[in-house]
């Protein structure tokens, strides 16, 4: 019995610790989801918080962005230019609502039948006006303007004319003839003034726009000039240029390249390049190379030269063991001509003759004479002929070429002038 009692009160105490703990348990996890709801609370507060104040800085941006946005309205809209435009427009309004009341009350005083003329007298000034602008702004030939600004000034005038009557006819409704007299110059006033302030508006804002890139302007100008210049100077080619131009199809050759084109067929040569010019160009060659020609014999070396021909003796000579010249020079300071001397070839040795001295000495082939001459009249004419060119043809030394060149000069010297 005693047994079944103490099972009995062991069983009681893990059901009550059992108890106890499932208790704490509970608890633990109730202040758990307390603290898991707490910190979302705060965390949604403190987000509302962030976005309250992000709303706020969002707001205050847009604020200012507006601000900014007005006073870069402002500003552009009171500039000189736009205060004067529509401030002459708002002057233009004005003086038409001044002008046609007279205007209607003269016709109608007249006969009510007449009511239209008003409207359409002052109405003809501005449609002209109107008309004015719009030739201005389509750059239509200038007799067109003046004949609108004509017109416009025209209706105006008989507008301001029949305006003054009116206001002199006011001394019929009792007003004094002073003051009759001034409205009538007011009436009339406004009724001229407003088509001729709309057209200095307009001869303002036209000028203004041909002044707006000074840059593209004076581009503008150079252009013109220059087109005009060519036409002038180069007149076959232009005309040449055109006739490509017309025959191309429309926009697939350009202006420029068509002048190329047209300076190549007209002269033969690339843009730039003439006849004359390649003539000019040739004969300054051959003058360079002539002057080169001779300044390499200089004389200092045709006296270096001679004395070294005194030592070594010349090529192919027979000076014997002792090296020393068995024959006279002829040139230089002894009284002949340096041809057939030259520097050393070698270090200290005896000196050789020169392929410039070979070409000098030999004999003028007429194989290559002929082919001079072809060249030349390739060219068109011996006074084309240079040094430069008859050496690329022959193939040949500078020398060579300008003996050959002066022979073929030689044969004709007609052509040479």
């Amino acid at each position: 019995m005693s047994s079944w009692s103490e099972e009995r009160r062991r069983n009681l105490a893990a059901e009550a610790e059992q108890r106890r703990k499932n208790k704490d348990a509970d608890a633990e996890r109730s202040r758990k989801e307390r603290e898991a709801e707490d910190k979302r609370r705060r965390d949604e507060r403190r987000k509302d918080r962030d976005e309250a104040r992000a709303e706020k800085a969002q707001r205050r941006r847009e604020k200012a962005q507006r601000r900014q946005a007005r006073a870069a309205k402002r500003e552009k809209t009171l500039t000189p230019g736009n205060v004067y435009k529509r401030g002459t427009l708002l002057l233009v309004a004005l003086s038409a609502l001044a002008s046609l009341p007279a205007q209607v009350l003269h016709f109608v005083a007249i006969h009510w039948m007449l009511f239209p003329i008003g409207p359409a007298v002052e109405g003809a000034a501005w449609v002209m006006a109107a008309g004015t602008a719009y030739a201005d702004e389509r750059k239509l030939s200038p007799w067109v303007r003046w004949l609108l600004r004509v017109l416009s000034l025209s209706a105006a005038a008989f507008a301001a004319n029949i305006n003054y009557q009116y206001g002199l006819s006011l001394t019929e409704h009792g007003v004094s003839e002073s003051n009759a007299r001034v409205a009538g110059l007011g009436l009339a006033a406004v009724t001229l003034g407003g088509p001729l302030f709309f057209e200095v508006r307009q001869w303002v804002l036209t000028l203004s726009a041909s002044t707006a890139d000074p840059k593209k302007q004076a581009e503008q100008k150079a252009r013109a000039k220059h087109e005009k210049q060519r036409r002038k100077v180069f007149k076959d080619i232009v005309a040449r240029q055109e006739q490509l131009m017309l025959a191309a199809p429309y926009g697939t050759l350009k202006s420029e390249d068509a002048f190329a084109r047209a300076w190549w067929d007209v002269e033969g040569a690339p843009l730039g390049v003439t006849a004359n010019v390649i003539a000019d160009r040739l004969d300054a060659e051959a003058d360079v190379s002539a002057v080169l020609a001779e300044a390499e014999r200089t004389p200092e070396r045709v006296a270096v030269e001679l004395l070294l021909a005194d030592i070594f003796g010349p090529e192919g000579g027979d000076g014997g063991s002792s090296g020393t010249s068995t024959a006279t020079p002829s040139g230089g300071p002894r009284g002949g001509t340096p041809e057939g001397r030259t520097a050393l070839g070698g270090k200290g040795k005896r000196p050789v003759r020169s392929t410039a001295d070979t070409e000098a000495s030999k004999p003028l082939a007429e194989a290559d004479l002929e082919a001079v001459r072809k060249l030349a009249a390739a060219l068109g004419g011996v006074h084309r002929l240079s040094a430069r060119n008859v050496r690329e043809a022959v193939g040949c030394r500078n020398e060579y070429a300008l003996r050959l060149r002066d022979a073929v000069r030689a044969e004709k010297p007609e052509e040479n002038k």
